[in-house]
């Protein structure tokens, strides 16, 4: 992200309706919201990511010589506007949820306080970027779930739709839960764990199977893992790996990181048969890894079928969420300054589809914990100026079907808000943590989920609820708009 000028990934309709606003002069302040509608994959959460390179795309958004003489010669823009873009800063304010969060749809992951122009123009590259990487996590968070505690290894570079999505897929997978990634590009930008074995090409370059083994041990003695279907599991590649692993035992060798690497066949059978062999060999601490078209249903089917893997490669299913390639995150229109009271004037986008119906506002996000448990009990959509007391009982209820209510006790619950400050007047004010440090706080933020909400069937979903004040706004908006229209149809 950092060598790359980004300020040209937009929609060229972004442009022609800023060069609109410039010609119709305005310099309103507006809200945007960014949020989803849908969980991916089926499941009942999602997973923030991407919050960093959007931050450095805002820092680094230039409209450079360059840039100028192509818009140019589309013949669409006017050099007054040409010229306003060539010194074009962002001067607005960003609030978003950090990465490694927990989210859930309609809430906002990042919330855009801005001239319009301005606010206008940052809207494609904000949800190219928190959408890929927020499914990548999500995706990443499922199968590491699935795989119950042993290291996911993600290696999908190659299968990845391109070096961007394979880089930035590879470090939200990391924030999810991976141990590491075979992209080694990603490990030197983000000082990740880089991990690897070797193909079935450095077997079948050697005469046999077993000096293939004995090279590649003498080679890495201390992360010895070896691939062992390139001809046959059982009858060649178990036995010759676990002559290797003799050899280097009787050499003195310490076998700390080893093991074998399965990747095709029957591997609940083939795992099963492998870990009987190598423990009858005195080696039942070695690792027994799988590959091969793996996702988070295959990996719980093989938990289920007590196959003896330990540790999980997975690829191409993963990088590319391949049962749910898109995030479906959007980014409407909340509220404009009136700047003659220095208040913002909600707005609302209806539609015939109600789950496209926007909530208005200037808007906060407070998550809501059982003191006991200290699972999410429900987050709450409110008014940025609204506060709460956990002290006092709190109603909070189904925003659609109104009649489902809940009462929250006084003294049993803890609140947070989950949005914060990442860029003020145009520059940034946030730190944005380690990949590895953002790892340890989503795996945290995890655990906060019930397990029901973790299945990957029919998952119990979070409440998200809006505030009473929220809500009325919301009615007394689509109440006047309905009224309008059909005033309006009337005549």
């Amino acid at each position: 992200m950092r060598a790359n000028n980004l300020t040209l990934l937009t929609d060229l309709y972004e442009l022609t309706m800023m060069q609109g606003y410039f010609k119709n002069p305005s310099d309103q302040t507006v809200i945007f919201d960014m949020f989803y509608r849908t969980n991916p994959c089926g499941g009942a959460f999602a997973i923030s990511a991407g919050l960093e390179q959007m931050i450095e795309y805002i820092e680094n958004l230039r409209f450079t010589e360059e840039d100028i003489t192509y818009l140019r010669s589309l013949h669409i823009f006017e050099e007054d506007f040409l010229e306003y873009l060539s010194t074009f800063r962002f001067t607005g304010d960003i609030y978003a949820i950090p990465e490694g969060t927990v989210v859930f749809p309609r809430e906002p992951l990042v919330k855009v306080v801005a001239p319009i122009m301005e606010a206008q123009l940052v809207e494609t590259a904000i949800l190219n970027i928190i959408n890929h990487q927020s499914l990548i996590a999500t995706k990443a968070a499922r199968v590491c779930y699935a795989a119950k505690g042993d290291g996911v290894m993600e290696f999908g570079l190659r299968r990845a739709q391109g070096p961007d999505a394979g880089i930035f897929g590879a470090r939200a997978a990391i924030i999810a839960g991976c141990a590491g990634t075979s992209n080694v590009l990603t490990g030197k930008m983000f000082d990740v764990p880089v991990l690897g074995t070797h193909a079935h090409s450095w077997i079948m370059s050697f005469p046999d199977e077993y000096t293939a083994f004995k090279t590649y041990a003498k080679l890495y003695p201390n992360s010895c893992t070896l691939l062992v279907d390139t001809y046959d599991v059982l009858k060649s590649g178990v036995p010759n790996a676990i002559r290797v692993f003799e050899e280097m035992r009787e050499e003195g060798i310490p076998l700390t990181r080893y093991g074998i690497r399965i990747d095709s066949g029957d591997l609940a059978y083939l795992s099963k048969e492998a870990h009987k062999m190598l423990s009858a060999a005195g080696f039942d601490d070695a690792i027994i890894s799988a590959s091969s078209d793996l996702d988070e249903y295959l990996i719980e089917s093989l938990k289920a079928q007590d196959a003896k893997i330990n540790s999980w490669g997975v690829g191409t299913n993963l990088i590319t969420s391949k049962d749910n390639p898109a995030f479906g995150g959007v980014y409407k229109l909340a509220a404009v300054k009136d700047e003659s009271s220095n208040t913002f004037v909600p707005k609302i986008k209806l539609s015939e589809n109600t789950e496209k119906v926007t909530n208005p506002g200037d808007k906060t996000v407070y998550r809501i914990y059982s003191k006991s448990t200290g699972k999410i009990k429900a987050d709450l959509i409110c008014l940025k100026d609204e506060s709460f007391d956990p002290e006092e009982t709190m109603i909070i209820f189904d925003p659609v079907d109104t009649w489902k209510k809940t009462k929250v006790l006084g003294g049993t619950y803890t609140m947070r808000e989950l949005l914060v400050p990442v860029i003020k007047e145009g520059n940034r004010v946030y730190t944005s943590p380690s990949v590895m440090d953002l790892r340890t706080y989503c795996l945290q933020e995890q655990n906060t989920l019930w397990d029901e909400s973790r299945r990957f069937v029919n998952p119990q979903k979070v409440y998200v609820d809006l505030s009473q004040k929220l809500y009325d706004m919301k009615k007394n908006l689509l109440e006047e708009m309905s009224e309008k229209a059909l005033d309006e149809h009337t005549l």
